[in-house]
């Protein structure tokens, strides 16, 4: 019924070093992302880590109530979804999911710990909180509310397992690819978490939508069925897309699919509204889809730039940020380079057969996109090895740790990928 794209975190290397290798998220642990604010301060993680006890929530009073709405406090979790933790405090505290505020979304299977403000909360309901898998501390009044993008970056440490060589030749590789990134820099892809989570559609939803389709883009969004998820939405995916049965629909899909129960419900009440039933998602989730189709010809422009030998080096023509060239993330005011690289920057959109202009979405306005520029060649900042030795997991293999900072809105992915080279 739908069209599939497999590939769509990049296909190129810019790093000649040999890979390593192995294998990423054996343990939640292998994957800690500490948010680095705007002030400089790491969010550190320690609860899930073993380096510190469980704490106990103690709020400070208010020096001015009225101008001190926000409480902020950082959030430290382990294999939690950043938006079920959210709907968790909600429900605790009996607030609107609206009252919370986050710089950005973070992994899920993962160890993470960022920064959130919630509006005038419930203290005393706050204090009691004891939620399984997640911790709230440094509690602090503020006047502003934490927005998308209100943070400097992300501090990684990330283990990989599995790899098949002595602990020397690990280093000599790792070292290697290290001084080249720092040296010219990876490819600046969207990871794969960008376009979804088992099933890889964000982006083709999002397209849908650019094309004016908005029933398509819900029934696909749906509908879509890949051979990784449990057979019961699998199931209820492949009934409603033969049966168009939305009744029906809200009874097969189980209550943990609040995202498809929540359209479905509205289509058995108002059939042909498919706009009005895909705003029953939050509105942050909502923007994700046309982003994630951004994305998707984004990645495809850096791989037309290496197919075409040029690669994430300066060429004729680019239009450079901070004397770095850029890509569009495409948009309805999105303006071209010249020369070579503007030619590959139309011709992807040409290939996609999608204009700059369906990017301001007429049936659904919120999800229009005036269109930015994004660098193309990422670099990392104080990369180094942590550790390399035997891994317990993997009989004669061994792991190795390593960690970076990167600036927001970038992808430790797109570093991992070039040390490992798989």
């Amino acid at each position: 019924m739908f069209r599939v794209l497999l590939l769509v975190s990049g296909n190129f290397f810019s790093t000649k070093s040999g890979g390593v290798g192995g294998q990423l998220k054996r343990r939640y642990s292998d994957f800690i992302v500490e948010e680095i604010l705007e002030s400089g301060r790491v969010c550190e993680a320690t609860r899930f880590l073993g380096k510190s006890e469980p704490a106990q929530l103690r709020v400070p009073p208010r020096e001015d109530e009225r101008a001190q709405s926000q409480l902020l406090v950082d959030l430290e979790k382990i294999n939690r979804d950043q938006n079920f933790c959210i709907s968790v405090l909600s429900r605790r505290l009996g607030c609107s999911r609206k009252r919370f505020g986050y710089a950005g979304l973070k992994d899920k299977r993962a160890i993470t710990c960022q920064r959130i403000s919630i509006f005038q909360p419930d203290v005393q309901r706050l204090e009691s909180f004891s939620g399984q898998g997640m911790e709230l501390r440094n509690p602090e009044w503020s006047s502003e509310r934490i927005e998308i993008g209100m943070l400097k970056g992300n501090r990684f440490t990330i283990t990989m397992r599995d790899i098949a060589l002595e602990e020397a030749e690990i280093r000599k590789r790792v070292q290697d690819c290290i001084e080249e990134m720092l040296s010219i820099g990876v490819p600046n892809y969207f990871g794969e978490q960008r376009f979804g989570g088992i099933r890889k559609i964000t982006h083709l939803v999002g397209r849908e939508f650019v094309k004016g389709d908005v029933e398509n883009a819900v029934m696909l969004y749906l509908t879509s069925v890949v051979p990784e998820e449990e057979e019961g939405v699998k199931a209820a995916r492949a009934a409603l897309a033969e049966s168009n049965d939305f009744g029906a629909a809200l009874k097969n899909f189980d209550k943990k699919y609040r995202y498809e129960r929540a359209i479905v419900g509205h289509l058995h009440t108002h059939p042909k509204d498919f706009a009005g039933a895909f705003r029953n998602l939050p509105k942050s989730m909502c923007y994700l889809f046309t982003h994630a189709y951004q994305s998707y010809l984004f990645n495809k422009t850096i791989d037309r730039r290496f197919e075409e030998g040029m690669g994430i080096s300066k060429t004729d023509g680019d239009i450079l940020v901070d004397g770095i060239p850029t890509a569009p993330l495409a948009g309805y005011e999105t303006v071209f380079s010249d020369g070579k690289a503007g030619e590959i920057e139309k011709a992807v959109l040409e290939e996609e057969g999608v204009s700059l202009s369906e990017f301001k979405i007429s049936s659904m306005p919120e999800l229009s996109s005036r269109g930015a520029r994004r660098q193309i060649a990422l670099f990392p900042e104080n990369p180094q090895i942590v550790s390399v030795g035997e891994d317990e997991f993997f009989e004669g293999k061994r792991f190795c740790t390593v960690s970076f900072s990167l600036s927001r809105g970038n992808y430790a992915t797109t570093v991992m990928r070039e040390i490992i080279k798989q």
